[in-house]
Order: C-alpha cells, then sequence, then structure tokens
C-alpha cells in the first residue's frame, strides 16, 4: 500500500525537476507532485511525494524533513486522506453570521443561477455558510476587537 507525504515550505521558483532531483537517490521507488498555481505556473509551496511503504515512508521523512532547498527547510509528514464534507458532517456554531453586503449577496446568487443552469452544481446561499468550527472561537474573537475598534473610532 503507498504512502502519501506532504511536503511544505517550498519556494516559489522550485520546478519538478529540483524537487525530483533532492530525492533522486529514491527515485526508483517515489513519485512526485508539485502544486502550482494555474495562472502562473509557480510552484504554490507544496507537493507531494509517495512511497510503496510505512517504513519507507518514515525514513524518508526522517532523512529529509529540515533538508534544506531553494535557502528553505522542507517540512515532510504524512498527507491527510481528502475527505468530503458532508453537511450532516459539519457542526453549526452558534451566532457567528458575518453580515453581508447586498451587492455581494446578488452576484452570489446570479453566479450559482448560472451554474445551475449549465448543469454544475449550484452554489451555497452565503447566509446559509457556516465558518470552518476550528476557526470559530478565533473568528470570535476578530469580531469582538473589530467591535472594539469601531466604537473607539
Amino acid at each position: 500500500m503507498s504512502v502519501r507525504l506532504y511536503i511544505g515550505n517550498l519556494s516559489e521558483e522550485l520546478t519538478r525537476q529540483e524537487l525530483e532531483a533532492v530525492f533522486a537517490e529514491m527515485a526508483d521507488s517515489i513519485s512526485t507532485k508539485l502544486i502550482t498555481d494555474r495562472k502562473t505556473s509557480k510552484c504554490r509551496g507544496f507537493g507531494f511525494v509517495t512511497v510503496k511503504t510505512d517504513e519507507e515512508a518514515d525514513a524518508f521523512i526522517e532523512k529529509f524533513n529540515g533538508h534544506v532547498l531553494n535557502d528553505n527547510p522542507i517540512k515532510i509528514e504524512k498527507a491527510l486522506p481528502r475527505t468530503k464534507e458532508k453537511e450532516d458532517d459539519l457542526q453549526p456554531v452558534a451566532n457567528t453570521a458575518v453580515p453581508v453586503p447586498s451587492g455581494v449577496r446578488k452576484a452570489a446568487s446570479k453566479g450559482a443561477n448560472t451554474k445551475a443552469r449549465k448543469g454544475g452544481a449550484a452554489a451555497p446561499d452565503l447566509e446559509s455558510v457556516q465558518p470552518d468550527p476550528r476557526w470559530a472561537q478565533d473568528l470570535e474573537k476578530l469580531k469582538q476587537l473589530l467591535a472594539a475598534q469601531a466604537t473607539n473610532s
């Protein structure tokens, strides 16, 4: 079973060939993927390496984690599998709705209708979207700071 590893803290100028050159001694047992920006084709700062076994993954992490590449120490860890969130899995967060200007709301609903007509998935209504529960506490603190600044001005 193959193991996918996340490689982070990569520079924008990095190419896939340069990344492969770093791991050349293990090239027969790995595959690399550099994540790039669609418009600029520059590295987005991370990529993935796939190795064959858990033991190889642990050895790879131990050997290359912190390795300096283009003046940046790279970070390597086991990648978490992608999960598709369902509405049932999302936990509602109380009292964290962010007001949306009416112009934005109209533009969003117009885009949703266009996608629905073209057969794509409709965009969710902006008012029903809840913030990520992992950041809800920080979002609440930010709101309080902004409210305090608004009253002080």
